[in-house]
């Protein structure tokens, strides 16, 4: 039986779909364990992936070389941030990545400072 003219060239499995979605985490939708990360938290490999690795958590590794944020790593894989959180837990669990807090604003240079010192150099 035919799906009919209506549905020619739909996709049965749509790359953002809620399908994949539950697919790719297992049905989870949050972390086994509250996992701190927010949108601003960096991850970092700290190996590489193996063989077997679902390729999701497989990206993940190898994009992570350098620290990227949770929001980043969503952008890049085109996932929700929830998605990217629930697979993030798993490769914290499984010691794969490691999860760093951004640096907080109070710990930053004051701005002024810094247009001072770049003001005073160019007068050099």
């Amino acid at each position: 039986m035919s799906d009919g003219p209506q549905h020619e060239g739909r996709k049965d499995w749509e790359e953002g779909g809620p399908e994949r979605l539950y697919v790719v985490t297992a049905g989870r939708s949050r972390p086994a364990e509250q996992a701190a990360l927010d949108l601003v938290t960096l991850i970092v490999s700290r190996d590489a992936p193996t063989s077997g690795m679902q390729p999701e958590h497989a990206a993940i590794i190898r994009m992570c070389n350098y620290p990227l944020s949770v929001a980043e790593i969503s952008a890049y894989l085109h996932l929700p941030a929830s998605t990217v959180t629930v697979l993030l837990a798993d490769l914290l669990d499984g010691g794969h990545v490691e999860a760093r807090a951004p640096i907080p604003a109070a710990a930053l240079p004051d701005i002024e400072l810094l247009e001072a010192v770049m003001h005073g150099l160019q007068r050099l």
